[in-house]
């Protein structure tokens, strides 16, 4: 692709809680169950504060935890080590595999903003917290629904997975785009948005259909607009102080932040010398 500092050239989505699952449900319970199988018990909203991660960097992180460990120790009278990590991951991975191909259905707005998108000459990235092996499950059968970017990239390919920058890279090498400012990471949590800003990528934070909010999309359209509002303002307040350039209430406002990133672009901004953040 022609290097144009002046206008977007690509966008990189996340997967999980992005553009497919929404709510990112499909690795909750296993989180949860892989744990409690030993014992172990694993709130949801502890799962979901590590959503983004490489799995076994999720599982490891889980294991840190103040609760986790605790319990842990109180069952098994030792801290969980790197051995007990290697288990959890042996049952972990064959459970979400297992689950996956049920948590494949683009979010609403999904298919057609991509199509729009590729109408206007961008590249299509995405990256994950998925391995390789789980990506086989999700893509095709993604891409049977209308979602099929340009290149996947899972953290099997680089040196390290979120919140390190190296998916984004590995999406401008494949989709040919530079410089990196002229590439927008989307996604759902709070590892995506470090790694966006990390990559010296422009970095928007979606929160309905996220991990972060955590609704499934009819608690979505049920619940009192007050609840809804209160909650997703939370959200906001993370993307933010986690780095977001830009904050969109649902993915179908995504297009308005393009529009307003190609002016900054043209007016000589940069993603890494801009502060956060916008609301959409």
């Amino acid at each position: 692709m022609t290097n144009n500092g002046s206008r977007v050239q690509a966008v990189v989505f996340d997967w999980a809680g992005t553009t497919v699952d929404y709510g990112c449900h499909a690795p909750l319970a296993v989180f949860i169950d892989v744990f409690a199988r030993r014992g172990v018990e694993v709130a949801p909203a502890e799962v979901r504060r590590f959503m983004g991660l490489p799995k076994q960097e999720h599982l490891r992180a889980l294991l840190r935890s103040d609760s986790v460990t605790r319990q842990w120790l109180e069952r098994f009278d030792s801290e969980p080590d790197a051995h007990d990590l290697d288990e959890l991951y042996a049952d972990f991975e064959p459970m979400l595999l297992g689950v996956l191909p049920d948590f494949t259905e683009p979010i609403p707005g999904v298919v057609g903003l991509v199509g729009r998108l590729r109408a206007k000459g961008m590249r299509i990235g995405s990256c994950t917290g998925y391995s390789e092996e789980m990506m086989d499950v999700v893509a095709p059968r993604a891409a049977e629904r209308g979602f099929e970017p340009d290149v996947v990239v899972t953290p099997d390919y680089v040196p390290a997975g979120r919140p390190a920058p190296f998916m984004c890279y590995e999406n401008a090498i494949r989709l040919g785009v530079y410089p990196l400012d002229t590439m927008v990471k989307v996604g759902d949590t709070v590892a995506d948005i470090k790694e966006g800003r990390n990559a010296g990528a422009w970095s928007v934070g979606v929160i309905l259909g996220g991990n972060e909010i955590g609704f499934t999309r009819q608690e979505t359209l049920s619940l009192p607009a007050e609840v809804l509002d209160a909650k997703a303002a939370q959200v906001e307040e993370r993307f933010f102080q986690a780095g977001a350039h830009y904050v969109i209430r649902s993915i179908d406002r995504f297009e308005e932040v393009l529009e307003s990133i190609d002016r900054r672009l043209a007016a000589g901004d940069h993603a890494v010398a801009c502060g956060f953040g916008r609301s959409v």
